[in-house]
């Protein structure tokens, strides 16, 4: 696990946020959308499916930067977008310097919920395509 700037998180997406320090979501050049996640918020509802819950409502930031989170996930929900994943460890609290971050390029998610506030988005790993068979005798 690589502990990355916010602003090298975002970037390792192919996003860049609005706000250096305070950002919680960006839009990527793929399209896909990149969420900022707190381990708190994380559940295992399924085997498989790391769930992502929380609300906007919640959110301790900028009211700015709650609004461009809102329009994001609006977005990525009407247009099935891909939710990318960056953690944030919010060392702060402990010894003053602002939070490290990672991200997790190896699980995709998908907003399962969002009524203007409250969001839910379950991340997997995507499935291999599985090889045709072939060479089958009868």
């Amino acid at each position: 696990m690589m502990n990355l700037t916010l602003i090298d998180a975002f970037r390792r997406f192919g996003a860049k946020p609005a706000s250096r320090l305070s950002s919680l979501s960006a839009m990527a050049a793929d399209g896909a959308m990149v969420l900022k996640c707190l381990p708190a918020h994380f559940g295992h509802p399924a085997r498989g499916v790391l769930r992502y819950e929380t609300s906007l409502s919640a959110a301790k930031a900028d009211s700015k930067v709650v609004t461009a989170l809102s329009e994001h996930l609006t977005r990525a929900r009407d247009g099935s977008l891909p939710v990318r994943m960056i953690v944030t460890f919010p060392d702060g609290e402990k010894t003053g310097k602002s939070g490290s971050y990672h991200v997790r390029p190896d699980l995709t998610g998908k907003i399962v919920e969002f009524d203007g506030d409250r969001f839910v988005i379950d991340f997997t790993r995507p499935q291999a395509a599985c090889p045709p068979l072939t060479g089958r005798r009868k």
